[in-house]
């Protein structure tokens, strides 16, 4: 996995009433529900996060870059970080591996700039055990059938794979009290996602006692 830049990360600005801690924003939710579309409109808009970039196994799809969407790696070469401890949680999802590599998250926490990380509903639980200071957004598809439309139009599962991921998005639903706090996700409305998230984190910089992440 390539290094990234992080002297490139600008100094965090204060927001809220005051400058607390950096934030770990965990946004997860089930396959398909528009956790990439949220983050490709929130990093649009410019908002002050820094983004991380996961690893997978799982193979490239149309349009997507490596180091941009994920790090897209072999099996042996996650299993060598693995191996190394150089995941924050990693993951066996649907046949693929997915990890979140430690050093996306902690240089940019060091220099106090709130973080982004999109994980599946496991890797939301594993986290939360880990790092139980982080704010845990979920995003709750509208209706089932909002979510089957979206898993077809994105083309890249079998009628099998499809049916495995609509089964499991209903027992992650039921995950709900481990988040705090729950966005529906409307595909036309993302600009009001968006909203609600910098109203979370405004939120969150205004604590009488704020988080503090310490890995």
């Amino acid at each position: 996995m390539p290094d990234r830049d992080f002297e490139s990360i600008p100094r965090a600005k204060p927001r809220g009433d005051r400058n607390s801690p950096p934030l770990l924003i965990v946004l997860s939710g089930p396959s398909g529900v528009g956790k990439d579309a949220v983050l490709a409109r929130m990093k649009k808009a410019e908002r002050p996060l820094h983004y991380v970039v996961t690893a997978t196994t799982r193979p490239r799809r149309a349009r997507e870059k490596n180091g941009v969407n994920y790090h897209f790696l072999s099996r042996r070469q996650f299993q060598q970080m693995i191996d190394k401890h150089q995941f924050l949680e990693w993951a066996n999802v649907y046949g693929n591996y997915y990890g979140v590599p430690k050093d996306e998250v902690s240089p940019a926490l060091a220099k106090g700039v709130d973080t982004i990380v999109k994980v599946d509903v496991q890797g939301a639980a594993t986290i939360r055990k880990i790092l139980p200071q982080a704010v845990f957004i979920f995003l709750m598809p509208p209706a089932a059938q909002a979510l089957e439309k979206r898993l077809k139009r994105r083309r890249s599962e079998s009628s099998q794979d499809l049916a495995l991921r609509l089964a499991t998005a209903k027992k992650e639903i039921k995950t709900l009290p481990l988040f705090d706090y729950v966005i529906t996700s409307h595909q036309n409305k993302l600009d009001e996602i968006v909203s609600r998230i910098d109203a979370i984190i405004t939120a969150e910089k205004c604590r009488v006692k704020p988080r503090t992440v310490k890995f």
